[in-house]
C-alpha cells in the first residue's frame, strides 16, 4: 500500500512537472501551416524558453482579429500576430491590446515606425506574379495591366478579409487617388475571382487557373530554393510597389503577458531574423547570423508607398465600398 502511494505520488509530480505555460498565438494559415515560419519558430523559442507554443491558425490576420474580437476577454490567444500596419489602427481601437514597452525604434525597416501597441517583425512589397512560361508580355504598370487582352486573368484577394487585398486597394488608391475607383471599373474584367485569403489565391495560380496573382516580391524566392524554378517572377510597376509591415501585439486579457513579451522581444533576435526570409518569405526586420540567400539578391525590391495607419482606418471602409462599387457594374 506504501508503495503504491509513493508511486501515485510520483505520477503526480511528474505530470505537474511537465505542465509547461502555454503560449497560445493566433495568426494566418500560411504562417502556421507545416511549411511555413510558425515550426521553426515554435522549436526555437520552446527551447529557449521551456514553453509550449500554439500557433491557431486562420484563413487570413483579419479573419484572427475578428476570432479576437468575438471571442473578447474570453479569447484564449495571448498574442495577435501577422496584422499589419494598415490593419493596425483598427485593431488598437477595439481596447483588446496592451503596450508592448518594448524599444522597436532601431529597426531595418524601408519605412520608420514606432507604435507602443504594435511591433513588427517582418515586410515585403505587394506584387502581381507570374509565370514566364505563361505570360510572354509583362505589364509593368497598372496601366499595362487594365489593358492586357481580355482574356488576360487576375486572381486577388477579398480587402474585407485579406491584408494583401485591402493593401491592394490602397496601392490603387495611392496611384489614382479620386480616380480609383474608375481604375478599378477597367480592371474589373480582368479579376478571375476574388478571395478571402493569400493561400486560396496562390493556389489557383499555381493551378494554372490565372496569368496573374496578388503577392509579394518576395514570392519568387520560394520557387528559386526550395523548387529551383525560376520562371515564376514579380512584375515590377513604375509607379512603386505598396509595403506590408506585418505586426504583432499583446492582449490585454492574456495570463501569460510576461511570456507574451519574451515573444515580441523574440522576433527581434538572430534567431526569429534567420528563420523568416525562407519561413515567410519576407525580409525580417533586423539582421540574423547570416545573410538573406542568393535568391533575395535577384528579386525587385521596389520603391515602397505606404499610406500612414490613421489615414487608413478613417478611409478605409470609403475606398472599400468605393471598389465594391467599381468592380460590381
Amino acid at each position: 500500500m506504501f508503495r503504491l502511494i509513493i508511486i501515485c505520488s510520483l505520477f503526480v509530480l511528474i505530470l505537474f512537472a511537465s505542465d509547461k505555460p502555454l503560449l497560445s498565438i493566433y495568426t494566418y494559415d500560411a504562417f502556421s501551416a507545416s511549411w511555413g515560419a510558425g515550426p521553426k519558430i515554435k522549436q526555437a523559442f520552446e527551447k529557449e524558453h521551456d514553453v509550449t507554443v500554439k500557433f491557431v491558425g486562420l484563413s487570413s490576420s483579419i479573419v484572427a482579429l475578428r476570432k479576437i474580437q468575438l471571442e473578447g476577454k474570453k479569447t484564449k490567444a495571448d498574442i495577435l500576430l501577422g496584422i499589419d500596419t494598415n490593419i493596425a489602427q483598427v485593431a488598437k481601437k477595439t481596447g483588446l491590446f496592451v503596450p508592448h514597452e518594448l524599444n522597436s525604434t532601431k529597426l531595418d525597416l524601408p519605412f520608420a515606425y514606432t507604435d507602443d501597441i504594435f511591433v513588427p517583425f517582418d515586410y515585403s512589397y505587394c506584387a502581381f506574379v507570374y509565370s514566364e512560361k505563361r505570360v510572354k508580355k509583362v505589364p509593368r504598370s497598372f496601366e499595362e495591366l487594365a489593358s492586357m487582352p481580355k482574356e488576360f486573368k487576375i486572381v486577388i484577394q477579398d480587402p474585407r478579409s485579406s491584408t494583401a487585398g485591402l493593401a491592394l486597394l490602397l496601392w490603387v488608391k495611392s496611384v489614382y487617388g479620386d480616380k480609383a475607383g474608375e481604375y478599378w471599373k477597367r480592371l474589373a474584367p480582368h479579376i478571375l475571382t476574388i478571395t478571402k485569403g493569400w493561400s486560396e489565391a496562390y493556389g489557383l495560380f499555381l493551378k494554372g487557373e490565372a496569368d496573374m496573382v496578388l503577392s509579394y516580391t518576395t514570392s519568387p524566392a520560394y520557387h528559386i530554393i526550395d523548387e529551383n524554378r525560376t520562371d515564376i517572377k514579380a512584375a515590377p510597376f513604375m509607379e512603386g510597389h505598396y509595403g506590408q509591415i506585418e505586426v504583432a501585439g499583446i492582449l490585454k486579457s492574456s495570463k501569460q503577458k510576461a511570456l507574451a513579451k519574451k515573444f515580441l522581444a523574440f522576433m527581434h533576435s538572430e534567431t526569429f531574423a534567420d528563420i523568416i526570409p525562407t519561413g515567410n518569405w519576407s525580409y525580417p526586420v533586423t539582421k540574423g547570423t547570416k545573410p538573406l540567400p542568393k535568391a533575395f539578391d535577384t528579386l525587385h525590391k521596389p520603391k515602397m508607398l505606404l499610406m500612414n495607419g490613421k489615414v487608413v482606418e478613417t478611409q478605409r471602409k470609403a475606398i472599400i465600398n468605393e471598389w465594391l462599387r467599381a468592380i460590381q457594374k
